[in-house]
């Protein structure tokens, strides 16, 4: 069954986004732009102290309000994942099992900060242990002796930061922690707005049970890393029923076209080809009916102002300033 929908949620960085987008085009897949978040939830908000949460951050098709307030925090996580590895290594060494850091740097690529992914396959790659699975469960886990935290913020911060962004918020695979309840509790009261539930090998356990005790919306994904090992789940393979994705897509509307108005406001105080740039920061538009690339001012009023808001938004008298300013714009250009 060929994926329709498909969200790209690296960690703690949105730069693939645009490349994806310009892949879908060719292949009928709507992207949804995302980032999976690195914090830590630690009631008592010690530094460097608490249990490691993933966030899940969903945007629509302009990416988040405010990019460089969020792009500030993910570059601060990445900056502290050079850091991380740094320890990690410092602790293998202490273990004989010493890594390069040269090696470690190459295997995740130029300008990409390593992770411990890239650590696992250079453990792999040094004989140490036979797959990255091993790698995880024996060192690089939670509770592995080379684990290390690095600059994550706080879990709650990272809730409310999506939220001021335009965001839809979800907690990353819930069944990873050790007392989910209390820490769903806690984020849900920052505005935690679903969870992952639906797993590559169908349980849900308690946690469908979680999700409604909290009011939130069950979601689900591949968590895909491509690690290439054949225990890990392929993109696709956690399939949503159609009614959970309409479920997201009515959380998600009104927040997203809330941030698509608030970008449109900005462009329209200063129109320029260096801040329309900006709102086709994660690729290139699209129509609704062949995927066709846009890239002009008068694309963006037409769709922006029609595809994406409903007709009440579009009689909201704000908006008609909006599409004036963006009109006289795309004139000139």
């Amino acid at each position: 069954m060929q994926v329709k929908v498909l969200a790209l949620t690296d960690h703690d960085t949105m730069a693939g986004i645009p490349e994806a987008m310009s892949a879908a085009h060719k292949c009928g897949i709507r992207i949804i732009p995302g980032v999976e978040i690195s914090a830590l939830h630690s009631p008592r908000e010690i530094p460097g102290a608490g249990e490691p949460v993933h966030i899940l951050a969903y945007y629509g098709m302009c990416g988040p309000s405010r990019f460089d307030e969020l792009d500030s925090m993910l570059l601060n996580i990445r900056n502290g994942r050079y850091l991380r590895a740094k320890n990690i290594l410092a602790k293998l060494n202490s273990l004989k099992m010493p890594i390069k850091w040269e090696r470690v740097t190459k295997i995740a690529g130029e300008g990409v900060a390593p992770g411990r992914l890239h650590i696992a396959r250079a453990l792999v790659e040094a004989g140490y242990v036979d797959n990255v699975r091993q790698a995880f469960n024996k060192y690089l886990g939670d509770d592995g002796p080379a684990y290390a935290t690095g600059s994550e913020p706080f879990t709650e911060t990272v809730v409310q930061m999506i939220s001021r962004t335009g965001g839809i918020s979800a907690l990353a695979h819930p069944w990873s922690l050790k007392n989910p309840d209390a820490i769903i509790r806690s984020l849900k009261g920052a505005g935690l707005h679903a969870m992952e539930v639906y797993r590559s090998d169908g349980k849900v356990d308690g946690f469908s049970q979680l999700a409604e005790k909290y009011g939130l919306l069950k979601l689900g994904g591949s968590d895909f890393h491509g690690k290439g090992t054949k225990d890990e789940t392929d993109v696709g393979e956690v399939k949503l029923a159609i009614t959970t994705l309409s479920s997201f897509l009515e959380m998600a509307r009104p927040i997203w076209c809330s941030a698509m108005k608030d970008i449109l406001l900005k462009f329209a105080e200063e129109p320029s080809a260096a801040n329309l740039g900006k709102i086709l920061k994660f690729g290139q538009l699209s129509n609704s009916d062949g995927f066709a690339p846009i890239d002009s001012g008068t694309d963006v009023v037409n769709l922006c102002l029609s595809s994406w808001l409903s007709y009440d938004d579009m009689e909201d008298i704000e908006l008609e300033e909006v599409r004036s300013k963006l009109v006289c714009y795309a004139a000139k250009t």
